[in-house]
């Protein structure tokens, strides 16, 4: 999996980071069980303070995406059952960006027929088996 950081972007690179391996587990670019690189290795391949991914590391840590074990270091965790308070507090974070995405490409023209059937392509994307 190849991972992308704008330097430019107003959005921290943690988060760019986090958000990186969130879409490489959805599109199936990362697997359950795959070892992620160390945090110093991932640091200077993206040529980034190790602190930076550390702090992406933990965030995926407390959402349940990946484990650490002290021997084998970070692990892609694709978790099958969540308990209900994870997936209440997941359903209110879905609503409240749904609704902003919403708002904006209403703002910009776009209706509600566009608006779902890019959402469509966008979960479809998500769908395809990576080679």
């Amino acid at each position: 999996m190849i991972i992308k950081i704008n330097s430019r972007s107003e959005m921290p690179i943690y988060l760019q980071l986090r958000n990186q391996i969130v879409k490489g587990i959805g599109k199936g670019e990362l697997e359950q069980g795959e070892i992620l690189p160390t945090v110093r290795q991932m640091a200077a391949d993206l040529g980034v303070n190790a602190m930076t991914v550390s702090k992406a590391y933990q965030l995926l840590k407390a959402e349940g995406f990946i484990e650490t074990d002290r021997r084998k270091g970070s692990i892609v965790c694709i978790p099958e059952e969540e308990y209900p308070t994870q997936q209440a507090a997941f359903e209110e974070k879905l609503e409240d960006e749904l609704e902003l995405l919403t708002a904006e490409a209403k703002i910009r023209g776009m209706d509600k027929g566009q608006f779902i059937q890019f959402c469509q392509h966008i979960f479809e994307e998500m769908e395809m088996v990576p080679e």
